[in-house]
């Protein structure tokens, strides 16, 4: 008879077997998942991608492509494959990297039984459905564990791995938010800033181009998916005379009062950049797990706050809360089940129910609320405990008793 300790290390692996066959059979299409197909992602865009990136440049003329410099190595590396069509082959290496994740995972908690990270990217991962492997994102999500989870140990490892994963695709900068002040921020921001200047200095210096997604992330407009487009799947019902479009690469709103609402969305992302500097101005008590919980909550702040909330962002937010819950003293597991709820329902929302949400039908309203309302409240939440747990009370002045005051040498005149 196993033993409960063999038990609990077999089962999650057991699990993440069962689900991932089931991801690999929907993206393979054996079997077929309700709605759009997500995998042209890959075999479309991302091979055409490919295909210019072979000859020795980014894709100038294609303002879908709004990734920084290293976003490269991710389209081209299903080429590091022989044998296999380039759309198998990027399948493959996204199920590598979800294993190298479950790994990692595995055995920071291996001293622990909750293993409560574990069991979060074992099951997060597949609530997006087939999404989660036909984008690129569980790879840089990896990047990010794989960072920290070294930081505990090697502040320059953490860097390094957050400067590469910013040059993958910019959100793991936020990851040095939490790192303890002192020696400790020297080694990890220097090291962050040494190896993301020195990739994106040789990369730009291959290939040209390589800084064009500055100007095509600028001129995105507000996604149907996110917390500002509620304001027009609503006035739709009011008459509002917009339309909903592709448009860089996302299904998007365009009319009167767009540019208005992802004006608003900017400001947001600029106030949450606000409180993220305060937090880490006023923060004194920095435990094993700040650093984690940091990131959660930045990561959050930006996805909740964006123009933009595609569905497989949900799976950064999956492997921050997975390594959160790795260290017992977080205090991230409310937040961590608030986005593993919000998980499930974004893939009702995307693909499953999409045509909905496009015409802003009752069916999609509702999920947007829904998946939406999560965020923000696993958002608030967040911040909320990570300000509990690591900024001091302010302290009340101190009193002196009558008692004190009568028998001091000033009174005793």
């Amino acid at each position: 008879m196993p033993t409960a300790v063999a038990r609990g290390t077999i089962l999650p692996f057991a699990v993440w077997l069962l689900t991932r066959t089931a991801l690999l059979l929907f993206v393979f299409k054996v079997v077929v998942f309700p709605g759009p197909d997500v995998t042209s992602d890959v075999s479309a865009i991302y091979r055409g991608w490919y295909e210019v990136l072979i000859t020795g440049t980014y894709p100038l003329n294609d303002v879908t492509w709004q990734y920084p410099p290293a976003g490269a190595l991710a389209i081209l590396s299903p080429g590091l494959l022989p044998g296999l069509d380039y759309t198998s082959a990027f399948f493959v290496l996204v199920l590598v990297c979800d294993l190298m994740v479950l790994l990692l995972l595995r055995y920071a908690e291996r001293r622990g039984t909750a293993r409560r990270g574990t069991w979060v990217w074992v099951v997060g991962v597949p609530l997006l459905g087939p999404t989660v492997y036909a984008r690129y994102d569980l790879m840089v999500t990896a990047v990010a564990v794989a960072a920290l989870l070294a930081g505990v140990r090697r502040p320059r490892t953490l860097g390094a791995l957050a400067g590469f994963g910013a040059v993958l695709k910019v959100w793991p900068v936020l990851l040095l938010l939490g790192v303890p002040r002192g020696r400790t921020t020297v080694r990890s921001w220097g090291a962050a800033a040494a190896t993301a200047g020195a990739v994106t200095v040789l990369l730009c210096t291959l290939m040209p181009g390589g800084l064009a997604f500055l100007t095509f992330q600028r001129d995105r407009g507000t996604e149907v998916e996110s917390l500002g487009a509620l304001v027009f799947h609503f006035a739709r019902h009011f008459g509002w005379e917009g339309q909903v479009l592709l448009n860089y690469g996302s299904v998007e709103f365009l009319g009167p009062y767009v540019p208005l609402v992802s004006t608003v969305a900017l400001g947001l992302s600029v106030l949450a950049l606000g409180w993220l500097v305060l937090w880490r101005l006023r923060a004194k008590e920095f435990g094993p797990s700040t650093p984690c919980d940091a990131a959660f909550a930045a990561v959050l702040l930006f996805t909740t706050t964006s123009r933009v909330i595609s569905p497989q962002y949900m799976v950064w937010l999956v492997g921050l809360a997975a390594v959160c819950l790795v260290f017992p003293g977080s205090r991230m597991t409310l937040p961590a089940w608030l986005v593993l709820a919000a998980t499930a329902v974004t893939v009702l929302e995307f693909p499953i129910w999409f045509a909905e949400v496009v015409a802003s039908d009752p069916t999609g309203i509702a999920l947007l609320v829904l998946r939406n309302g999560l965020l923000v409240a696993a958002t608030v939440t967040a911040c909320r405990r990570l300000w509990r747990q690591t900024v001091p009370l302010p302290q009340p002045p101190a009193r002196i008793s009558p008692v004190a005051r009568e028998g001091s040498p000033a009174t005793s005149r």
